[in-house]
């Protein structure tokens, strides 16, 4: 199965209400795209995407290959037709400053690298969000965005932290079309990343 005829941008909005980082994918038109579930309390990431709040269909999961995350990369699994898309890979130490991402198909081969645009931006977020008080509002005007770009150096998709009180929603545009497959290999690598980028801070 693949993610297709998606009416960007993509809104995505974690629960407050969950003890889990649950959060909901929404079209521009305020339509259901998916519902991404991350299991608690597990020594390896495992997520589950549904077709919504429901949970009453499992579409996609996504895997770490390993406990420890520092390297960790991501398989991402079409539970529908037991396909493998691809995988998400962390890029070690360059991660510490500024986030880098691989994205991967199938066959392992580099597609897409995601790269945080200002790594300033989290800094802050971390000094500012120890502050008594201030840091309660640092989700208003500290909001790092992520870069999307193919092997051939184009820019194909933004992703964005939108102002909220809470750093809960985030925002995801296409710059440019791609086809349906490399489509749901991105959008599904993101919505991991953002599960990872958030718990880092």
């Amino acid at each position: 199965m693949v993610l297709n005829n998606l009416n960007y941008p993509l809104d995505f909005k974690f629960k407050i209400t969950t003890l889990s980082s649950d959060f909901n994918i929404t079209d521009r038109n305020g339509n259901y795209v998916a519902y991404v579930r991350q299991k608690m309390f597990k020594l390896k990431e495992d997520v589950i995407v549904f077709n919504d709040e429901s949970k009453s269909k499992e579409l996609f999961r996504i895997k770490a290959n390993q406990w420890i995350d520092f390297n960790a990369s991501y398989s991402l699994n079409d539970l529908i037709n037991n396909k493998n898309f691809g995988r998400l890979a962390r890029k070690g130490m360059r991660s510490l400053w500024k986030s880098t991402y691989n994205i991967l198909d199938a066959n392992d081969q580099p597609k897409f690298t995601v790269m945080e645009d200002n790594a300033w931006v989290k800094f802050f977020d971390g000094v500012v969000g120890e502050i008594p008080i201030i840091g309660m509002f640092t989700g208003y005007f500290l909001n790092p965005s992520y870069t999307v770009k193919g092997m051939d150096g184009k820019e194909y998709f933004k992703l964005k932290k939108m102002p909220s009180f809470f750093g809960r929603r985030f925002q995801l545009d296409r710059i440019i079309d791609i086809d349906d497959e490399d489509e749901s290999l991105v959008v599904l690598s993101l919505l991991m990343m953002v599960l990872l980028e958030r718990a880092r801070g």
